[in-house]
């Protein structure tokens, strides 16, 4: 068995901190926060110069919010700063669904 003997300090400590971690999962996903939507990292250049910082990944996990809206084919998903609600970009791409028989 895994668990054998006490339930010692440190194993108190790590499950606190994977119920913080889950926490702030299931909070981010709810909020819509960036790095819960399934963005690549080398899609998150949020000021436009063209690379990739470790403070725009950094930005992703606390700062940046998704927004996606679906119109038949059409799939948009909407980047904006949470604290301003400012618009950084929208990526829309086209999907194609398989054929419906008739």
């Amino acid at each position: 068995m895994i668990l054998r003997g006490r339930f010692t300090r440190r194993r108190k400590a790590l499950l606190v901190l994977v119920l913080i971690v889950l926490a702030w999962l299931g909070y981010a996903w709810y909020a819509g926060i960036a790095i819960t939507q399934g963005i690549q990292q080398e899609d998150m250049d949020w000021n436009a110069d063209g690379t990739v910082s470790r403070t725009e990944v950094f930005q992703s996990f606390y700062a940046v919010g998704v927004e996606k809206k679906v119109d038949g084919n059409r799939h948009c998903s909407t980047y904006y700063w949470r604290d301003t609600r400012q618009q950084i970009r929208v990526d829309c791409k086209t999907v194609f669904g398989e054929a419906k028989p008739e």
